[in-house]
């Protein structure tokens, strides 16, 4: 006899565990399937359950509705259901004719109340298998999960030994399953639609035919898609043997899963339709969560945890659940383990989210208070120890006065994208702000007597404590792209001591899993060649780097380059980019500078206009005023409406081109966002949350595409492979460079101890706020800013600095990483911290060439195309953070001929001297033509261009035999002939019309 190997045999084994754990087995036939059919509620299991526990509310309805209760009853079910869902009438119960009734108890937090736990051990969970739900053909689903006879979950099967797999069962979902059916309807019926195979998990909360949306449900396999084998066993066994538990699945049923609302907008604005949707944990964010808080359980507040979640991954449901956990945390003698919960965030949508789905997991207002106004509120929250606060970090350094009036407590702190929220004074400011330690135990700790320490010494070595880790504080810190000093900071030690993220969902498996997109797919990069010519007499030295930097800066912000690639770009996006994703795709421009990003707002506008393109429309997003030769210009007047309005315009039909400059390169979540054209040198973190704005995903995106102008194909997978999997560092910071820094800058002999001792006193003097108190520090200050600028060179003045910043930047990291008591560095860095803003700015001087330099050649061409491969492995560790630099050596002087000469070098082409006689060839010929510039004349530009390019070829047929290789490549290649036609046009028509 053969092994039962049909998806019979697969029910039966998923069947037989889950009665193992405490399910019931139940066939529904009879009647009782007649019932489900009707009511799509297994009527008998659902007053089974009432009878158990509600005896008295059942005996009240009775009496009520005579002998037809049960129908009157399950008519009062169907309608709460349709109305209010499954998931808030299972949390909150239904009324029926004055009486309550509970339809699921969840597990009590503790076993102190017997009644309650009573309760929960009354709940019926039971697993159907080929259940006919259908009253209008013979359909049936291979499992159904009930609780109290309340619809569930519903599982299709497939095996691959039977030829099949879990797109099958995806399939079988959008094509046999009708959403018009009771039991698939939204929201009212079955909560969560499983697709299982041996080796994979899908799941959907909506059926709706092709609309179905199936996201991946996997534990990852060695950082990539599906899951790991087990011995003896199918890999997809976790979904029966953890999941659906029967005190797991209560549990997302009552602190998880919740509907989102989404309003629906138009062009102008206008919230016109709202969108909801079930939200089911998908596994990364169950199991990230259920770990944390069983850690923070086991080891109490103190600890950092660093959850490294691919971009698209849902941390804002994941920080939302979290932060709901944590607050209603227990120890096991029933006191909250943290006094409030403080999420830290720059984004507006996770307020509103995570205020939407705490009500619903609470059902209370006031759970959360949203820090809108100032920082006194903020310090009120804290004092009133409100139970989730959501801030942003900024606001903590301007409530550090009012440290003693805030009650000590334990805090659990949610940092949403750490890379950008965990430096500096702001996030020093908030643990000093809430740390529960004092001088004695900072004295203790340090093993120092009360009489070795000086008058603010105390102070000091007290801040000092304050700083870092606390063991009244746990962090909690989620992002896509850790930075080194991010793991430093968040991670957690492994067994070679190096840092790492305690969760992760990494990007490989997002991509593996179609969860995200592979933003590295379609990749094409170009290459600028160029050739320029020295327009002055002389030939000045001037410094290389600089003069190098702004003769690149000079040929970016040409118009002509500008021109050019504006062409490219809305060609290319409008015969690809804008008939995908059913002609709603959008694409992004990212410029180099804010004053790039406004001439290139210029040049689409000018283009689309001179095309007479009326289905393309471009918006610029930079910050601030630009001025551009003397003209400003802001983001809100160069679009017509403001800031604020800008995510929901691009979003609408009528804009399909962001043009940005240091602007929604982070955050920014537009799944319609298709394309990029990147024309800004990228590396490292920034390439990969630049890029990373293209890889969410939307019903007809199924892929995405990138022209580069400016990286290498090479770069950008250096860039890209830390992070494609668990990101990992070399080594970690070493604090002792602090002294080699301080020893460096001691022998400038710029400060005097004395002096630092003063500025210490003042620093930490009682009474700060007295305005002598500044006289002083400035007095002390001026002496050693005399000696800067008297007693070093230029040279030395920059690497003071150089060495000065670095020390702040460096004390300052490290005295958040770890215990680090050393309180002669602490008084150094006081006082370089007010020296440093005393020192000259010193602005370099920039070197303008444009004068000096001419564009004479240009072309962009095409160098790569194809897929950027990412490699797993553990070669692509990120080096610890460095934290500036150190000396600089003195600038090379060179001739600007040689520096232009080298550039030629590198950016030009097969260009020759007598290539450009040609061009000037050209040139005169098209100027000198009477009859050309007598159209010039009376033409527009527009119209006398038309006459240009007839007149351009004749010259060039004619001018043949004087450089027949240049000629002969004029005709030959179409590209060459069209940059060397347009590039002189606007000059031709110029000497022309004034001629």
């Amino acid at each position: 006899m053969s092994i039962d190997y049909t998806e019979k045999g697969f029910e039966e084994n998923i069947e037989s565990e889950l009665v193992r754990s405490g399910y019931i087995e139940r066939k529904l036939t009879g009647e009782s399937l007649d019932e489900f059919k009707q009511h799509a509620i297994d009527t008998v299991v659902f007053f089974q359950f009432l009878e158990a526990t509600q005896p008295k509310q059942l005996e009240k309805l009775k009496r009520a509705y005579k002998e037809n209760y049960k129908q009157k009853i399950i008519h009062r079910l169907s309608k709460e259901l349709s109305n209010r869902g499954m998931i808030d009438c299972l949390r909150h119960g239904i009324k029926d004719y004055g009486v309550k009734l509970t339809l699921a108890y969840n597990k009590p937090v503790s076993t102190m109340n017997r009644t309650l736990w009573e309760q929960y051990e009354q709940n019926i969970f039971t697993v159907s298998r080929q259940v006919y739900y259908s009253q209008k053909n013979n359909n049936s689903i291979d499992v159904l999960l009930s609780m109290n006879g309340l619809p569930i979950i519903v599982m299709e099967l497939k095996n691959h030994l039977t030829g099949q797999t879990v797109d099958n069962a995806k399939m079988q979902f959008k094509k046999d399953r009708d959403p018009n059916e009771l039991l698939f309807q939204f929201k009212k019926r079955a909560l969560v639609y499983f697709a299982v195979d041996p080796d994979e998990v899908y799941m959907t909360t909506r059926v709706n035919k092709d609309k179905t949306f199936f996201l991946p449900f996997n534990r990852g396999n060695n950082g990539g898609r599906g899951n790991p084998t087990v011995y003896n066993d199918y890999k997809t066994s976790y979904l029966w043997k953890e999941i659906l538990q029967k005190d797991s699945l209560l549990d997302i049923l009552f602190r998880f899963m919740y509907v989102q609302e989404e309003d629906i907008k138009d062009s102008n604005g206008e919230v016109i339709d709202k969108k909801e949707t079930v939200i089911f944990p998908r596994y990364h964010q169950l199991d990230a969560v259920r770990k944390i808080e069983e850690d923070v359980k086991k080891n109490g507040a103190g600890k950092s945890y660093l959850a490294q979640h691919s971009a698209g991954s849902g941390k804002t449901n994941s920080i939302s659940w979290l932060s709901h956990r944590l607050a209603k945390l227990h120890n096991e003698y029933d006191e909250a383990m943290f006094d409030s919960v403080i999420v830290v965030t720059d984004r507006r949508v996770l307020d509103k989210q995570l205020q939407d789905a705490i009500y619903q997991l609470e059902h209370k207002t006031g759970f959360v208070e949203k820090i809108e106004k100032n920082s006194d509120q903020l310090a009120q929250a804290i004092k009133n120890k409100a139970k989730i606060i959501v801030t942003t970090l900024q606001k903590f350094p301007f409530i550090i006065d009012q440290v003693n009036e805030i009650s000590k407590g334990k805090y659990a702190i949610i940092i949403d994208e750490a890379h950008s929220s965990q430096g500096g004074k702001s996030a020093r400011a908030m643990t000093s702000l809430l740390s529960n330690k004092t001088l004695e135990e900072a004295m203790e700790e340090e093993q120092i007597a009360e009489d070795e320490l000086k008058d603010a010494e105390d102070r000091i070595l007290e801040e000092i404590a304050k700083s870092g880790q606390q063991e009244n504080i746990s962090f909690f810190a989620f992002t896509a792209t850790p930075k080194p000093k991010t793991l430093e900071k968040f991670g957690t030690p492994g067994k070679d001591g190096l840092p790492k993220p305690f969760h992760e969902y990494t990007m490989r498996q997002a991509i593996e899993e179609g969860f995200i997109l592979d933003v590295l797919k379609n990749y094409v990069t170009y290459k600028t060649f160029f050739k320029l010519a020295k327009q002055i007499d002389d030939d000045p030295e001037v410094g290389s780097k600089k003069a190098s930097k702004a003769i690149a800066r000079y040929v970016s912000l040409h118009p002509h380059n500008i021109a050019q690639k504006t062409e490219i770009m809305v060609e290319h996006f409008r015969q690809v980019t804008q008939h995908k994703i059913g002609g709603r795709a959008k694409a992004m421009v990212v410029t180099s500078s804010r004053l790039h990003a406004v001439r290139y707002k210029h040049a689409f506008d000018k283009y689309i206009t001179e095309k007479g393109y009326t289905d393309l429309q471009s918006v610029v997003a930079f910050s601030g005023t630009v001025d551009d030769n003397g003209v400003p210009y802001t983001e809100a007047e160069m679009n017509g409406f403001s800031e604020g309005e800008l995510p929901d315009k691009f979003h609408s039909d009528d804009y399909q081109v962001l043009l940005v400059a240091e602007k929604y390169q982070t955050g920014f979540d537009e799944p319609l966002l298709h394309t990029m054209y990147v024309d800004k040198k990228l590396d490292g973190i920034k390439a990969v949350q630049t890029l990373s704005r293209l890889n969410r995903t939307c019903k007809g995106k199924n892929d995405t595409f990138v022209l580069d102008f400016v990286n290498e194909a090479e770069d950008i997978q250096k860039a890209f492979e830390p992070y494609y999997e668990v990101t990992q560092v070399e080594d970690t910071t070493d604090p002792n460079i602090l002294y080699d820094i301080q020893t460096e800058l001691d022998a400038y002999q710029v400060y005097a101890e004395e002096e630092i001792d003063e500025v210490v006193q003042l620093e930490y003097n009682e009474n700060k706020k007295n305005p002598r108190l500044q006289e002083k520090l400035n007095s002390v200050l001026d002496l050693a800013l005399t000696r800067f600028k008297e007693d070093l060179s230029a040279e030395q003045q920059d690497d003071f600095k150089s060495a000065c910043s670095k020390f702040i930047r460096t004390y300052s990291f490290v005295l958040q990483i770890g215990p680090f008591a050393d309180i002669e560095l602490h008084k150094l860095y006081v006082y370089l911290n007010y020296l440093f803003k005393k020192l000259p700015k010193h602005v370099s001087d920039g070197i303008d060439l444009a004068d000096d330099v001419a564009l004479s050649y240009y072309r962009n061409e095409k160098v790569f195309e194809g897929s950027i491969s990412l490699q797993s492995g553990e070669d692509n560790k990120l080096k610890p953070p460095t934290f500036g630099a150190g000396s600089s050596p003195e600038e090379e002087k060179e001739r600007l001929s040689s520096i232009i000469e080298r550039l030629n070098d590198r950016f030009g082409t097969e260009f020759t001297e007598t290539d450009k006689l040609s061009f000037d060839q050209i040139k005169e010929d098209i100027v000198n033509n009477e009859d050309l510039a007598q159209k010039a004349k009376v033409n527009t530009k527009d119209n006398f261009k038309f006459s240009y390019e007839e007149a351009f070829l004749d010259v060039v047929i004619d001018r043949m035999t004087t450089n027949e290789k240049f000629f002969m490549k004029m005709l030959e290649d179409q590209d060459f002939k069209k940059t060397v036609m347009n590039f002189m046009f606007e000059e031709v028509y110029e000497e022309m019309v004034t001629k």
